[in-house]
Formats: structure tokens, C-alpha cells, sequence
């Protein structure tokens, strides 16, 4: 074979093996715009978020402070109700970072955060009521940033600090049952039987809990709109959708999780709402400490809530029903 030859078909097996080379790698570069390894485009959303914001057990809970309202506090205009509540937090918590997400700032505040796995801020942008936004950014915040999500409607009664006994450490999430109903007609009030609250949460970031609702309302409200479904006709309600309905069931998928479980624990292998039915002291499942109904939900004369003044009542619930105002899917 002639050198010319030789050459010619040398030349053409590297651009045979560029061509392919762009092929390989070009859908790394396509997905959203934005540059990702080769690899990774296999990665479910979840793994892509876990990646993004990896989870560290024994990391300590971030002085941080997350509260979302029409308003800041420095807005004259910031209602005047909620005024004494936020100032609770600031006093009992004087180390803290204190921060009130204003509505028109979260959507920008989850696209900065967010940048790597984009479909999360589109999934926040198209949940079409706000009371659904409020929900999930709740999630957002503390998996991407950790610390203390509260309602603004809320009054801390006792330092963070004191939430946890130091035998108990470390831990990633802290949940609090909001409702316990030994009634038939339970569902008639509660999304579930044994329900854990949403109106506060204290997490590391990263926790898995919060990644696997995260990729799960995304991935659900991204299908909805493509499908056209995402609408009041063909939506869960709010409890199911982004509320205490499937908050409580991501926690419970967390228990049950022998990954994330110490085998020399006491936990059983399946963990239902027996398990923390009738609560009264603080219990740790795995890298979750559970608080009784009277932390989160003191003073509301049943299911087994104490008073205020109860060694283990933390915070207090206003219930003033903001969300309310946003009417449908409720």
C-alpha cells in the first residue's frame, strides 16, 4: 500500500473516531445548557441532587434560621401580628442567622441555589399556587442550606439549642407530630393516621429525607405540565401534593431505610405509626429525632398535647391560616 494511501485512511479513522467522540459526549453538554460529566447523564434527578448537596450524619445543625412571608421585617408595611412572633426567634436564638425569604425573592433565591440540577426551579416556577411554593421551598431551603424552617405565624418558646439532649447527637432532621387521633373518622381531619408537621423542621443539608421529596415533587409536577395535568382538575390536594400527607410518608420511607439504620438500634425493621403513637419524650429513629405533639403543638386541649409551659413545648403554632387566602387545591 502506497503512503498516500496509508495516510488517507489514517486521516479518515480519526475523523470516524472524532465523529464519535462528539456523539459520546455531546449530550453532556445539551441537557439544559449547562456542562456535566459524560457519566453523569444517566444519574437520576435524586442522585443528581445528592451529588449537588452530598449529606454529612455528623455535621452540626447550622445556625440558621428560614421564614418565607409577603414581607421583610424591615418593611414598614410587614404585618404587625406576626411581628412579636418573628422577634421570638431573634431572642431565644441570638446566635443565629435570621432570614425571611420575601415571595418575590424565592424564586430567584432556588434558581441560584439550584443551577445544577435546573428542572428543580422549573418544577417551583410552574406549581401554579402559592400555598404549593411555600411548601416546597420550605424543603428547598433546608436541603440546600440546612438549619431551622419555621412559619411565620409561629412563636419559639425555647432556644433550638434545647431541643435536642446531647445523648442523642448527632442527628440530621429533627420532625415533630402534629396530630395523634385516636378517632374513626381520623382521616376526615388528617392526611394520616400518626402526622408529622411541616410548620417546623430542622435539618442538615443534604438529608436524604429532603432529597427524595425534592426529586419527587419535581419529578411529579415537571410530568403533570408536560402531560397538561397540572391544574386543579387533575391535582392532588395540598396535603398529598407538597403537605404533611407526603412529608410524612418520606419520613417513614426514611425509617424504614436499613441503610440509613444502626443495627445495634432498638428500631424495629418496619417502622409504622405505632411506633410513635402516644409520644411523650423525644425518640431517635435512626439519624431522625421525633419530637411528641406537645413541642411543636402545644396547647391545642387534645390528642395528648400539653401546655405551653410544658418542659418539652417548643414552639407554638398561631394556626392563622395565611394559606388559606390562596384558595383551591386546599
Amino acid at each position: 500500500m502506497s503512503f498516500a494511501r496509508r495516510r488517507s485512511l489514517e486521516v479518515a479513522a480519526l475523523a470516524v473516531f472524532g465523529v464519535l467522540l462528539l456523539i459520546y459526549f455531546l449530550p453532556a453538554f445539551q441537557v439544559y445548557g449547562l456542562p456535566r460529566y459524560a457519566g453523569q447523564r444517566r444519574l437520576t434527578l435524586r442522585q443528581r441532587l445528592e451529588n449537588a448537596f452530598p449529606y454529612d450524619p455528623r455535621q452540626r445543625l447550622p445556625d440558621l434560621i428560614w421564614q418565607t412571608w409577603k414581607r421583610s421585617p424591615e418593611d414598614k408595611e410587614f404585618d404587625p401580628d406576626y411581628r412579636s412572633a418573628f422577634e421570638s426567634w431573634t431572642r431565644l436564638n441570638p446566635g443565629h442567622r435570621h432570614q425571611v425569604v420575601t415571595d418575590s425573592a424565592a424564586s430567584q433565591l432556588v434558581a441560584e441555589l439550584f443551577t445544577a440540577v435546573p428542572e428543580v426551579s422549573q418544577a417551583y416556577e410552574a406549581l401554579p399556587k402559592a400555598v404549593l411554593k411555600a411548601d416546597f421551598f420550605r424543603y428547598l431551603i433546608l436541603f440546600a442550606r440546612g438549619g431551622v424552617y419555621s412559619d411565620i405565624d409561629t412563636i419559639n418558646l425555647k432556644p433550638i439549642a434545647a431541643w435536642v439532649t446531647s445523648d442523642m447527637k448527632p442527628y440530621g432532621l429533627i420532625v415533630g407530630i402534629e396530630a395523634d387521633p385516636d378517632r374513626p373518622d381520623w382521616d376526615e381531619w388528617y392526611a394520616r393516621r400518626l402526622q408529622l408537621c411541616q410548620w417546623t423542621i430542622a435539618s442538615n443539608p443534604g438529608h436524604p429525607v429532603l432529597a427524595d421529596i425534592v426529586s419527587s415533587i419535581t419529578e411529579e409536577t415537571l410530568h403533570r405540565q408536560a402531560v397538561g395535568e397540572l391544574d386543579e382538575e387533575h391535582m392532588k390536594s395540598v396535603m398529598e401534593f407538597t403537605g404533611p400527607g407526603i412529608w410524612t410518608d418520606k419520613v417513614f420511607d426514611h425509617f424504614n431505610d436499613l441503610h440509613f439504620l444502626d443495627p445495634a438500634s432498638q428500631v424495629p425493621s418496619n417502622v409504622t405509626w405505632e411506633y410513635l403513637a402516644n409520644l411523650t419524650e423525644r425518640k431517635r429513629v435512626g439519624d431522625v429525632v421525633v419530637l411528641p405533639i406537645t413541642s411543636f403543638s402545644p396547647g391545642v386541649g387534645h390528642m395528648g398535647s400539653g401546655s405551653t409551659g410544658d418542659a418539652m413545648a417548643f414552639v407554638r403554632h398561631e394556626f392563622s391560616g395565611s394559606w388559606k387566602i390562596d384558595t383551591g387545591l386546599a
